[in-house]
């Protein structure tokens, strides 16, 4: 039998201990806890007896409550399965009430419908019947009133009128109809009654009129808004608000005997184009405030007064600047016209800006459209005895703001239809330019040469009549006044020259400031063009403003001055030295291409992407203006060039024969430079000064190119021309020598070679004879035939003496050394047969060659910008 359990295990072995999370190892450690503890304290050999007790012990508990567990399920299964059986007869019979329900709501509604179908057929019977009455005495009242007038007898219309509100109404609805009635009707005496029917009409509405006056003046917006309602319903309402209109302070006051303020700040400085344009004039400024607050305030009015307040805004508004907006805009623009184009063209876009602004304002009181129409006025029968509603606006949800927007358009219209702005604006543009230009035109008209025949006969009789004037020959004078007569000449013509400023040379000088006002001045006109402009026609205004700028900067600026310059270079005067103030030209045109170039990719070409054609057009004429400026400078440029070669050529041409032959004497050996060599070297210095002071980049480097290979060119042809000693060796080295140095200063590597070799050749007249050979066969001379070679060691004064043992060692026939030595000689470049072919002139020996044209060096310098585009 097992031991009987501890308290302990027997609460592990209850069923409550199962209940929840059951974990089989804490179970048995639980129930075997103690029992460990005994065995660990016992100190003789495990004994598993108390284990397997207490298990077994465990077992049969657990059996017992196992079966207690069954027991109770069974019996709760039973209880479940009845309870189940009640809920579903419960539910059946449940069902069967809810089926007789709906049943009975099913009836019910099928019959509602029924009565429904009937009543709705009643009702129509109802309406029409209603209707046919309504009509009937409607006709009966409006035959009634008819007959009445006929009679002249109006008493029933005056009591009803004098009944109040409603009855003024009824009355403005009667008359309405009578006066359609009557224009219908073809009866004996019906011009009478017409005629009755209109006075009363007209009295009917002064009335009213004079009792809205009243009203108004007063400030009782409920009895205006009686008499608005009412004179709506009698002829639309149109008369109320012209007389709410007309006699609004607004209009009254703006009536001004006394002139406006005068902005003295903005017409002084408005015709200047270097200062801001005015966004604001204090008249302009002083009425559109006051239009503001009178708006606010009119807003909430007749929003309480009228029943149709959009129509009453419109109307106000249109008054507004059909009145007092384009008086004032007339007079800015006629006082802006007075004065010049460009402050006609400011005081429009100040105006459309400032209105601009005043519209985006006014569009924020947009009033809601309200009904205009009584019940009494809402029958079929009113709206077909009557025809049309009366007059009222169509319901617009903005139908303000589109007011304002034509209203606006309509504004400037005058002013900017067709090709109005446009040729003011290029007229504007072409003054500023040309009285920008004035000096600089003078300037080159005057340096064009001598003038015609003809030109001269002018001046002179020209100056005839001036002295005529003065009393001189009347022979003269008679030959000026017939060309007088034929236009030739003008009478003030003597005032003008006299007027004239002296021409100053800086005046005829390309300047950046001067471009970069031009500049600034278009900037303007085009942000103009853009507030100005239908949005349409911005591309092809843009495109028309861009030839007015071509023509003032590339026609009349650039091109005018390169070819006065051209005309000044006389590249075969040699008795002066080159002007080499043209560089600045060049160096201007540079700048101004650069400049003109970032301006119409940034500021111009944007403007016209909306339409290709006219953007490829621009496309097309900008790269023609800019190929056109890079063509006059190259022009220059080269003629520079030519001028530079020709002076150099005859300044060598200065060389005296025995310059390097000299005597032995002192003043030989003191003398460092000869003359030539000194006056070419300090203008190849004066070149280099100038070129690196107006030149940059790619042009600075052709351009010194250019001067090193002819000039070396001229050296090489010049060599061959003069006799030299030994003494003279030393003189022309110390010559090759400055040359040299003064060309090393450019800084263009392709040079260095070029006048090292000719350092080099200008040694062969300083070795010894025995050593000639050797030298000419290293360095730089190995590359060149020495019978290229020969014209220069031919002019050493010992060549006799070892001519022919030269020649004869230099061509050797058969022998291995001179085999080896024709084989070094034989070995020529191609630069080298160039240089026989040519005889010298031009081409260095034994360098690669550089292009000695100028053609297209500014297409390389900044072309790359106009294509791109």
């Amino acid at each position: 039998m097992p031991q009987q359990q501890s308290s302990e295990q027997q609460e592990h072995l209850e069923l409550s201990a199962f209940k929840g999370k059951f974990d089989v190892t804490e179970f048995i450690g639980s129930i075997s806890e103690k029992l460990i503890a005994e065995s660990k304290a016992d100190n003789g050999p495990f004994d598993p007896k108390p284990f397997i007790r207490s298990f077994e012990a465990a077992v049969d508990k657990l059996i017992a409550v196992r079966k207690d567990v069954q027991a109770k399920t069974e019996q709760m299964e039973k209880s479940v399965r009845v309870a189940e059986r009640e809920y579903s007869k419960k539910m059946v019979e449940l069902n069967k009430g809810f089926e007789a329900v709906s049943d009975s709501f099913a009836g019910m509604e099928s019959r509602m419908n029924d009565v429904s179908s009937t009543a709705i057929r009643i009702g129509d019977q109802l309406e029409t019947v209603h209707i046919e009455r309504q009509r009937a005495q409607a006709a009966y009242d409006l035959i009634d009133f008819y007959n009445q007038f006929s009679k002249g007898d109006t008493t029933r219309l005056d009591a009803l009128r004098k009944e109040g509100r409603a009855g003024r109404r009824q009355v403005a609805v009667i008359l309405r109809r009578l006066n359609t009635v009557a224009k219908e009707v073809d009866l004996p005496n019906s011009d009478k009654t017409r005629e009755a029917i209109e006075k009363y009409c007209e009295k009917f509405e002064k009335e009213m009129l004079n009792l809205f006056d009243r009203c108004y003046r007063k400030g009782d917006p409920k009895m205006m808004h009686h008499c608005a309602q009412t004179l709506l319903e009698f002829n639309g309402g149109a008369s109320c608000i012209q007389v709410y209109v007309n006699q609004h302070d607004f209009f009254i006051n703006n009536v001004r005997e006394a002139p406006t303020p005068v902005d003295n700040v903005l017409w002084k400085s408005i015709a200047d184009p270097d200062t801001t344009p005015p966004k604001s004039e204090i008249g302009l400024t002083e009425l559109f405030a006051e239009i503001r607050a009178t708006v606010d305030t009119e807003a909430q009015i007749v929003k309480a007064v009228f029943p149709n307040p959009p129509v009453v805004m419109q109307v106000f508004l249109q008054r507004v600047f059909a009145q007092s907006i384009q008086q004032h805009m007339e007079q800015l623009l006629h006082r802006g016209s007075e004065i010049s184009d460009l402050a006609y063209l400011r005081v429009l876009q100040l105006v459309h800006f400032q209105t601009s602004a005043l519209v985006e304002d006014l569009k924020a009181h947009e009033l809601p459209q309200t009904s205009s129409r009584t019940p009494y006025e809402a029958t079929e029968f009113r709206r077909s005895l009557s025809g049309a509603a009366p007059a009222t606006s169509a319901p617009a949800s903005a139908a303000v703001s589109t007011m304002l927007e034509t209203a606006m358009e309509e504004l400037f219209v005058p002013y900017t239809e067709g090709q109005r702005y446009m040729e003011r604006e290029t007229k504007s543009l072409a003054t500023l330019y040309s009285n920008l230009l004035v000096n600089f035109a003078r300037y080159h008209k005057a340096q064009k040469g001598k003038a015609s025949m003809f030109d001269r006969m002018v001046n002179q009789i020209s100056a005839a009549t001036v002295a005529t004037a003065n009393g001189g020959n009347t022979t003269s004078a008679q030959a000026a006044a017939a060309l007088m007569r034929f236009g030739v000449i003008s009478s003030d013509r003597n005032t003008d020259k006299l007027s004239e400023e002296p021409i100053r040379e800086e005046d005829g000088m390309p300047c950046v400031d001067v471009v970069e006002r031009m500049l600034k001045w278009h900037a303007e006109a085009i942000g103009r063009c853009v507030e100005l402009s239908p949005t349409n026609d911005v591309p092809k205004n843009t495109s028309t403003l861009l030839r007015v700028l071509a023509e003032a900067i590339g026609t009349s600026y650039i091109d005018t001055a390169i070819e006065t310059a051209l005309s000044r270079i006389d590249v075969n005067d040699t008795k002066s030295e080159p002007n080499l103030h043209p560089l600045a030209i060049v160096r201007a045109v540079d700048l101004i291409c650069h400049l003109w170039q970032q301006y119409v990719t940034v500021a111009l070409l944007p403007l016209a992407s909306s339409s290709v054609t006219i953007r490829r057009d621009m496309v097309v004429f900008n790269n023609q203006t800019v190929s056109r400026m890079e063509t006059g400078a190259n022009a220059l440029l080269q003629r520079i060039t030519e001028a530079i070669i020709n002076w150099l050529s005859a300044q060598l041409t200065k060389q005296k024969r025995n310059d390097f032959k000299p005597r032995n004497d002192d003043l030989s050996f003191a003398r460092v430079n000869t003359e030539p060599c000194i006056l070419c070297c300090e203008s190849l210095e004066k070149i280099r000064d100038a070129a690196k002071q107006n030149l940059s980049g790619k042009n600075l480097e052709v351009f010194l190119t250019e001067i090193g290979v002819a000039f070396h060119s001229l050296l090489l042809e010049h060599l061959r021309k003069f006799p030299v000693n030994a003494t003279g060796g030393l003189m022309l080295a110390k010559d090759l020598k400055s040359y040299q140095d003064t060309i090393s200063t450019f800084g263009i590597p392709a040079l260095h070679e070029r006048y090292e070799l000719l350092r080099q050749l200008g040694n062969v007249f300083l070795v010894r004879p025995e050593i000639l050979k050797s030298y000419i066969t290293e360095n730089y001379l190995g590359r060149i035939d020495p019978s290229l070679l020969k014209p220069y060691l031919s002019l050493r004064s010992d060549w006799g003496q070892f001519e022919k043992g030269f020649d004869s060692e230099s061509v050797p026939d058969g022998t291995s050394s001179g085999q080896g030595l024709k084989d070094r000689f034989g070995r020529l470049s191609v630069m080298m047969k160039e240089l026989e072919s040519l005889k010298m002139d031009g081409i260095s020996m034994g360098i690669p060659a550089i292009p000695t044209s100028l053609t297209g060096t500014f297409s390389r310098s900044f072309g790359n910008s106009a294509s791109s585009t």
